[in-house]
């Protein structure tokens, strides 16, 4: 995968100026900034092919955004995938159309391809806790010195990320000092530079003390403040918290391929499941629209029925209780 200063050496400057303006205005993360400049700079490979470029944006035109949409799915690419690329390029002309760079946005009316109807994925509540009991079970044995204070890393991690529903890049953003253990709450820095407390499970509690006390025996490189570091005491990236999560769900015997992602919405499902408002939810989760909290609705007709009677006050449960 490209770097973002590479990205940024290849694109056309109105291109590079619209990164610039998300991570330095809009306040976008690396992470985001690196995924709209991919998304970027393969159009401009599809429009340099047709003597068209991002340099000029206003020779480009409404057929180019089409065309660009039907070449990646022929090409056989995801829906979602064909549908966030059309998003980067969507940001990219509102903001050189707010510039007064062009006049029509050439994106405007180019639709997604329909998306199929389907779930986030999850684990039921059973692999949770197989998954979390191991995990805190090869911490407890693995004795001590440096592997024995990664498995209680593992075992902080798995605990927060599924206790308190955290997006991945809002745990490993976690610094020592985020950590507060006399009070069970955390505040993470969510999408957009926003910030929200989150509360921590006995659990998670538990498991983040014995992290903290054994993080010393990894050990951290000098001045690295993050909560979760890796063998070579760095922060903790992505690519190997996935690797980690993998690695314990295999050992627990699941047979699907978990993501940390995964943990996040199991945590969301399981609290609809037990009768929690999805607006209580939405908070938890950080999310902006309600919308996006109710893709995690993973509720069967027997689940539902069970909040309905537990909460409804014309269930028959509730006629029963009141007499």
């Amino acid at each position: 995968m490209k770097r973002i200063d590479e990205i940024m050496r290849d694109l056309p400057a109105p291109a590079r100026a619209f990164l610039a303006w998300m991570e330095f205005q809009k306040g976008a993360s690396q992470a985001t900034v690196l995924a709209y400049g991919m998304d970027i700079l393969e159009f401009e490979g599809y429009l340099a092919k047709r003597g068209l470029s991002l340099a000029r944006p206003e020779a480009v035109t409404k057929r180019a955004v089409q065309g660009f949409s039907s070449e990646l799915f022929k090409s056989g690419m995801a829906r979602s995938s064909i549908a966030r690329k059309l998003s980067s390029l969507r940001s990219l002309f509102r903001h050189l159309q707010r510039l007064r760079k062009i006049g029509a946005d050439p994106s405007s009316g180019v639709h997604n391809p329909k998306q199929d109807q389907r779930h986030p994925a999850m684990l039921n509540v059973d692999q949770v806790f197989s998954l979390l009991d191991g995990c805190s079970c090869d911490g407890a044995s693995d004795g001590g010195g440096a592997q024995g204070a990664l498995a209680l890393r593992d075992a902080a991690l798995l605990e927060l990320l599924y206790g308190s529903g955290l997006r991945i890049s809002e745990a490993l953003g976690l610094n020592i000092s985020d950590i507060r253990l006399q009070t069970p709450l955390v505040t993470v820095m969510g999408k957009g530079s926003k910030q929200r407390q989150v509360p921590l499970s006995d659990s998670s509690m538990q498991a983040l003390a014995r992290w903290l006390e054994a993080r010393g025996d990894v050990p951290p490189s000098p001045g690295e403040q993050a909560l979760f570091i890796g063998s070579r005491g760095k922060r903790l990236d992505r690519r190997q918290a996935a690797r980690i999560l993998e690695e314990h769900a295999a050992a627990a015997g699941i047979p699907q391929h978990v993501s940390p992602h995964d943990m996040r919405h199991s945590f969301a499902t399981h609290l609809l499941e037990s009768g929690a408002d999805l607006r209580s939810v939405q908070e938890l989760l950080g999310h902006s629209r309600i919308s996006t909290t109710q893709r995690y609705t993973h509720l069967d007709m027997n689940a539902l029925s069970r909040v309905y009677d537990a909460s409804h006050p014309l269930s028959d449960q509730k006629k029963k209780a009141g007499g």
